[in-house]
């Protein structure tokens, strides 16, 4: 697939990996939560199915951003939302606006899988939450070493954030 913009991944992860539970976060964190809004807004944003439905109701589709789902239902149909079936469709989606230099991949594990299998993605934007959770949903294991990294964020739990976290962009390596 070419492509001429960025694609990056962000997603927020336990020391063991987990990313969700029974189609749900698991842990509450403003501050990421913000820094996600911030960093994926007025980009389209790529999600399966299964992560789409996880979002609250009252927040989807996410606003000001392209929202396009991946789901092998060829009759699912979501408000303000774009319906693909493969990755390749929800790139080319994604390219048709000509103005966006980075697209976000937004989960949940079975797409963050397939985008890196397919060695799709540029960029990753990776929450490290510092504590181990029970979960059902993992992000894939990275070989770190192909990748540069770069701490942008180093928060200790607080009253509203009740986890330590660290935000670090990891840029492909050529």
């Amino acid at each position: 697939i070419c492509i001429n913009m960025k694609i990056s991944i962000i997603v927020a992860i336990s020391k063991n990996n987990v990313i969700g539970k029974d189609n749900q976060l698991i842990w509450n964190l403003p501050k990421d939560m913000k820094f996600f809004m911030d960093t994926t807004l007025n980009h389209p944003v790529i999600m399966g199915r299964k992560n789409f439905e996880s979002i609250p109701k009252k927040y989807r589709p996410l606003k000001n951003r392209t929202n396009i789902i991946i789901t092998k239902n060829n009759v699912y149909k979501a408000n303000g939302c774009l319906v693909v079936n493969t990755i390749e469709d929800s790139l080319i989606k994604a390219k048709e606006d000509k103005t966006v230099k980075e697209i976000f991949v937004i989960g949940g594990g079975q797409i963050y899988r397939k985008f890196l299998e397919e060695n799709l993605v540029d960029k990753m934007y990776i929450t490290h939450i510092d504590e181990t959770f029970e979960g059902d949903t993992f992000f894939p294991e990275i070989d770190y070493k192909n990748w540069s990294s770069n701490e942008i964020i180093n928060h200790k739990k607080d009253i509203k954030n009740p986890h330590d976290f660290r935000v670090v962009i990891y840029n492909k390596k050529s």
